[in-house]
């Protein structure tokens, strides 16, 4: 019995030591992991999926009618101040003042002219005046002259028993009552033709004046805009600022002022900076989500691109780039004036490998990855296709499910390097 016991007590002790052995290579084996995760926690990793790449640029943009009736400054405008303009988004009827334009130059000029007609009527009534005067002048004169005459004619039968002298003074005398005679007769023949010359040319002054004057008040009454037809009454861009038209803004010739839209179709103005410009072709579609119209989305196309960039502001370097998208479908059409998020589609690739860029690095003019194994870290060359700002397509060197660093390791974490391209 002793024996036995013995021997049962020397197995014991062997399973004790076993035991202690397997547990002391456990508690290592989850140091050694535990280790080996420590090394990996601190650095984020993607895991490779198949799915849509989507290539975007969102800008904003609002909705402009596709057609639309166009109130504009008209010409006697140019040089003019808004003094009033209708609210936005003001209903309107036929004929209701829309927009006033104050043109002071264009004030002054008409009430120079009209002082200037003032004073050409006052001549010409002068003129009839003076006229009336002299030839009544003339006629008493010449009333004064028939008189003179018929007393030199009554003295003249008295001449023989003047001197030689007295008669040829008599003579001389009556000579010149007869010359003073025939001097009445032509003025009073002459007057009323001289006269009315003078008169004739300031009568045409007077009409080209009351013509200018007119046209003037025409240019005038022309400044107050109303609108040709009912509708909802939207305020122009002001190019100059790129903001709605506002009392107080200079406008010229043709500049638009109030626009009366077709509710029934619309699209999207969009003003891109330059280096968006450079990437958004016609015929990219675009979709819209709106800011006043919750869960309302619209879709389309880039159907126009304007070549030439306008200032921000003036004096500005930075310049941005008109550009007219269509709205083909939606749930409910926006107003005009509604401003949206558009989200124009540049380049899309379906059903594909894709990785964030902030993943790629440069190493040795290759780009390389960083890929998640046991050990720690392989550094790994790949190929891109399309990309994005934000991510990249997977053309070679990478595989489903595969997880890569999204920073770049420590030195100690990288375990391996491979620098031929593995093919899909």
């Amino acid at each position: 019995m002793t024996a036995i016991h013995g021997s049962i007590l020397i197995i014991l002790e062997k399973r004790c030591i076993v035991i202690k052995l397997q547990t002391t290579l456990l508690s290592i084996s989850l140091l050694l992991i535990a280790a080996c995760s420590s090394q990996h926690q601190d650095i984020s990793t993607y895991t490779l999926t198949r799915k849509n790449f989507e290539n975007t640029i969102v800008i904003d943009g609002y909705a402009e009618p596709l057609q639309s009736t166009s109130i504009t400054c008209p010409r006697g405008g140019a040089g003019g101040t808004v003094a009033f303009l209708v609210e936005e988004g003001t209903w309107v009827e036929e004929g209701d003042i829309v927009c006033t334009i104050e043109n002071q130059n264009m004030q002054t000029h008409y009430d120079q002219l009209l002082t200037n007609l003032e004073n050409v009527q006052a001549n010409i009534e002068k003129a009839k005046a003076n006229l009336e005067l002299q030839f009544t002048m003339l006629e008493a004169d010449a009333k004064n002259n028939e008189a003179e005459t018929q007393i030199a004619h009554l003295d003249s039968s008295r001449l023989q028993y003047y001197s030689p002298n007295q008669r040829l003074i008599r003579e001389l005398e009556l000579q010149i009552v007869a010359i003073t005679r025939r001097k009445i007769e032509s003025k009073l023949l002459s007057l009323p033709i001289i006269q009315q010359s003078e008169i004739k040319k300031l009568e045409l002054q007077m009409l080209r004046l009351t013509n200018n004057v007119a046209s003037v008040k025409k240019d005038l009454d022309g400044l107050v805009l109303k609108s040709t037809k009912k509708g909802l009454a939207i305020r122009g861009i002001n190019p100059m600022t790129n903001n709605k038209m506002a009392v107080g803004d200079v406008v010229w010739n043709g500049m638009p002022l109030v626009n009366i839209p077709e509710m029934d179709k619309m699209k999207m103005k969009i003003f891109a900076s330059e280096r968006d410009y450079r990437y958004i072709n016609v015929g990219d579609s675009v979709s819209y989500t709106f800011d006043a119209i919750e869960d309302n989305i619209a879709w389309g196309k880039i159907i126009n691109k304007m070549p030439v960039g306008v200032q921000i502001k003036e004096g500005s370097q930075v310049k941005h780039f008109e550009i007219d998208a269509s709205i083909d479908s939606t749930v409910v059409m926006p107003d005009p004036g509604f401003t949206a998020t558009c989200h124009i589609m540049l380049k899309q690739v379906k059903d594909t490998l894709t990785i964030p860029q902030i993943a790629i690095y440069e190493q040795d003019s290759m780009k390389v990855v960083y890929v998640e194994n046991r050990k720690g870290f392989e550094m790994r060359q790949i190929q891109i296709g399309e990309s994005s700002p934000k991510e990249a397509v997977v053309a070679n060197g990478l595989f489903l499910n595969e997880r890569v660093a999204l920073s770049r390791p420590k030195e100690s974490q990288v375990k391996g390097r491979k620098n031929i391209v593995r093919f899909n």
